[in-house]
């Protein structure tokens, strides 16, 4: 894979369902566009700095498993298990599971009865079992599970096409914005002098927020009300990272692996910040949920959380809805196809250590690729499909993700000092200043989140630690694999 392919899987793994639904659920809690944006802006600096300081252990170990490796390298062999192991259970196939959710829901434009509350087998009142939407995730993770064995030329290629559709989607968005704006929604978003812009965000401004599932609502600062919101944001940027598991079949990626991050994180999120302002401009931002109109409901209670569509549908009406939905499947579609490619080249790695199953580290003599590897993936995915809703997908991943985020960075500041005659192709932007700003900002978020999101944050530290004991009894009984080459 070239540059073009690269950046192609940077750009198709962050784009799935996230950017065209979590800004509703993200709007309830902040209720202020201002604090929308913003919340949108902290995400844009943390990926992209995080992006800027991934560059430099990419373009310095260019190997399969990219996160990986830099962990075991940086921390030792147990972070990177502990990483590996938490990539496998929540983050690479919780996120597979949660976008492969959002397709199933923007089908449901198209099929009313393909919904999340549409149950064909449902365990009490919970959110376990199987709807129809899940029931068409596991259908499209199935497909491109399949697809990918058959070579990384073809799900590379596969990806070009999706990832090429995504961004027209996205641009269509901000153009539509451009030419079509509310004067409704501006009056209630923007005001005269955007006063009504900035409602709510002042520092001292205090803003509801439920403690838990079930526990007491209370009222926090700017400060932390951006960063509970961060699951949906930062949930919409992640997979980033996906391109260094890849690394061994890049061309030239010591070059081209800092350039696909640095190119595909900032066009992304360009993309995503001009989106909110498209949406802000487009339907109010507060909104009633017994509402029977779009303007009614506006971004904070959009049918389903689909606020993309809902933009859409209110310039152009069913058609509108219908095209965006379209594009909005196109775009998940490449997404699972992304992360599935990628997610894959850990476990082998992983195995090839003797820190998983020893078939997982085996190639298909006829593709080249790591079979056994995707279709363990494909299982655990289809099982975590049917575990519960988007939203609680979201907060296992981004926390889980947001501790690994931290421990990667941390091992850039350890290998400069274990390591300082080592080739670094590239060196990270702004570093020590950058990197440091990131850990504060992450490090924040993983607080906020453990004290008002503890249902889901404490389940997603307890897997990592699990991790421990497994790692000990994979290091005694596993064994490394004789090396093969690092082009899959």
């Amino acid at each position: 894979m070239g540059l073009f392919s690269a950046t192609a899987i940077v750009m198709g793994s962050m784009i799935g369902s996230g950017i065209f639904i979590v800004s509703a659920d993200m709007s309830r809690t902040l209720g202020s566009p201002a604090l929308l944006i913003a919340a949108w802006l902290v995400t844009a600096a943390m990926t992209i700095i995080g992006a800027l300081s991934y560059g430099e252990l990419a373009a310095m170990m260019p190997k399969a498993g990219g996160q990986y490796v830099y962990l075991r390298e940086s921390l030792g062999p147990l972070w990177g298990f502990l990483y590996g192991w938490t990539l496998f259970l929540v983050i690479q196939t919780g996120t597979i599971a949660a976008v492969g959710v959002g397709f199933g829901k923007f089908l449901g434009v198209f099929i009313p009865g393909v919904s999340t509350t549409n149950w064909i087998w449902h365990v009490g009142s919970g959110t376990i079992g199987l709807n129809t939407a899940n029931l068409v995730a596991i259908g499209i993770i199935t497909l491109l599970t399949f697809t990918n064995t058959l070579g990384v030329k073809l799900g590379a290629a596969v990806q070009n096409v999706f990832t090429s559709a995504k961004i027209v989607a996205l641009a269509a968005v901000v153009m539509v914005g451009a030419l079509a704006k509310n004067a409704g929604a501006i009056a209630a978003n923007f005001g005269d002098g955007w006063h009504q812009f900035w409602a709510g965000s002042g520092l001292s401004a205090q803003h509801p927020v439920q403690i838990g599932a079930s526990g007491p609502t209370v009222l926090v600062g700017v400060m932390t009300v951006v960063a509970v919101v961060q699951v949906g944001s930062l949930f919409s940027a992640d997979a980033w990272n996906n391109v260094t598991f890849t690394a061994g079949e890049i061309r030239n990626p010591k070059r081209n692996l800092p350039l696909s991050l640095a190119i595909g994180t900032g066009v992304v999120l360009l993309l995503y910040i001009l989106c909110n302002f498209v949406y802000l401009s487009a339907l109010p931002l507060v909104g009633s949920a017994n509402a029977t109109t779009l303007a009614g409901r506006g971004i904070q209670y959009a049918s389903e959380d689909r606020v993309a569509t809902a933009v859409m549908e209110a310039v152009f009406g069913g058609v509108g809805a219908k095209l965006m939905a379209g594009a909005i499947l196109i775009s998940t579609f490449g997404c699972v196809n992304g992360m599935l490619l990628a997610g894959a080249r850990v476990y082998y790695a992983m195995s090839r250590d003797g820190l998983f199953f020893k078939s997982v580290g085996k190639l298909s003599p006829k593709s080249n690729t790591p079979v056994n590897s995707l279709w363990v993936q494909w299982a655990w995915t289809c099982l975590l499909c049917l575990s519960g809703s988007y939203g609680q997908l979201l907060d296992y991943v981004i926390f889980a993700v947001l501790i690994f985020y931290i421990l990667t960075i941390v091992g850039l500041f350890v290998l400069r000092r274990t390591r300082p005659d080592a080739v670094r192709p590239y060196k990270a932007f702004g570093y020590p200043v950058l990197p440091a700003v990131y850990i504060a900002m992450a490090a924040w978020i993983c607080v906020v989140l453990l004290r008002y999101k503890p249902q889901y944050t404490w389940p997603g530290l307890i897997i990592v630690l699990i991790g421990v004991p497994v790692y000990l009894l994979w290091k005694r009984s596993g064994s490394a694999m004789t090396p093969e080459p690092e082009v899959l």
